[in-house]
């Protein structure tokens, strides 16, 4: 499977990455300079193949690259933070 890197759209508030032709994205907000990720989706055609963790794992890469932090309000995206452990001081649950 061919996935590209994260990508940030501020126009659109997204962080997305392309998967075999395939667009999966978190949708977030920006308040006082801090990242709210609001919601994650994986299309259909590319579930249970591991790619939402590999989404939520290079967004929040990104976000710590840029020295910024963020509240994971997604269900998925808070499980994420929490299995992985990581994250600490970078994503809030």
């Amino acid at each position: 499977m061919n996935i590209s890197e994260i990508s940030n759209d501020a126009a659109a508030r997204q962080f997305y990455l392309l998967a075999d032709g395939h667009k999966a994205f978190i949708d977030y907000s920006k308040n006082n300079g801090r990242y709210q990720l609001l919601h994650s989706e994986v299309p259909e055609a590319l579930r249970g193949q591991g790619i939402g963790r590999i989404l939520v794992e290079r967004t929040f890469s990104a976000i710590a690259n840029a020295g910024e932090t963020a509240f994971a309000r997604c269900g998925y995206i808070r499980q994420v933070a929490k299995n992985s452990g990581q994250w600490e001081g970078v994503i809030d649950l």
